[in-house]
């Protein structure tokens, strides 16, 4: 049987500092070798102390596996107190500051993996052979479920096909492995050397004339299409010949708050 190969676990934080607790202990329930994982994250625009609560963890971390990196780099981006963050006029600045924020983690991150996967930090609870299960799908870009609550709706809408009107909700209870057009990053698995060709995160509305893009995005202004961020991510890998899938049986579980 040939060896695991090595993995990139890739999370972009925010003032998380009350979610750290639940990612590094789902992080340590993995079956997937530890010494072949490695972990990347970038910090950016915290007010609660969410770098320093990262770094204290640093020592451990880095016995436990293959290699571990934190950098910090500031947008100067907040979202006024009191607003919520999926607030329309904020989706498309949140949106493209977190495109920016995904690609200068990837560019400081990346060395020598075969496999990136995306994580968000508010992801609070999935299977422990999840690295597992997405590798062996045996597609390079692959994105399982991700709800509040098991068996309800969509959490992350990002994931769609059909210019966004069926989302893996819609999808929910039959085949394992179905076609998306975009994709969510709040676990995203991504075969590294795509990457490597150049696969990013658009920070600007990209594929406005793609045959997949909505024909209106809610965020942009009146009449312009294209999509930012992971959407955009979606439409660049099918330019590039490569098919983004989902799994919309397999559920992961996103914190409330």
């Amino acid at each position: 049987m040939a060896d695991p190969e090595n993995i990139l676990i890739l999370t972009p934080l925010k003032d998380a500092a009350h979610h750290l607790e639940a990612y590094f202990a789902s992080l340590s329930g993995q079956t997937y070798p530890a010494e072949r994982i490695s972990l990347g994250i970038l910090e950016s625009d915290s007010t609660d102390g969410t770098y320093d609560a990262v770094a204290a963890r640093l020592r451990d971390l880095r016995g436990r596996y293959r290699r571990v990196g934190l950098w910090k780099h500031d947008f100067g981006f907040h979202i006024p107190p009191g607003i919520p963050r999926w607030e329309p006029a904020f989706q498309l600045p949140r949106r493209q500051v977190l495109a920016r924020s995904r690609n200068r983690l990837l560019s400081n991150a990346l060395v020598d993996e075969d496999w990136v996967l995306w994580l968000d930090g508010d992801v609070c609870e999935y299977p422990p052979d999840i690295v597992e299960r997405l590798i062996a799908t045996g597609r390079s870009i692959v994105n399982p479920h991700c709800v509040l609550e098991y068996g309800g709706p969509t959490f992350d809408r990002n994931a769609w096909r059909d210019h966004g009107r069926t989302h893996l909700d819609d999808l929910r209870g039959g085949p394992d492995l179905v076609r998306l057009d975009a994709v969510g990053g709040t676990m995203l698995l991504v075969r590294a050397d795509i990457h490597r060709d150049g696969l990013i995160f658009p920070p600007f509305p990209y594929g406005p004339h793609h045959r997949a893009a909505r024909p209106a995005n809610p965020m942009l202004p009146a009449g312009e299409r294209g999509e930012v961020e992971t959407e955009g991510l979606g439409l660049m890998a099918q330019d590039m010949g490569h098919q983004c899938w989902g799994l919309p049986n397999l559920e992961i579980r996103h914190a409330a708050d």
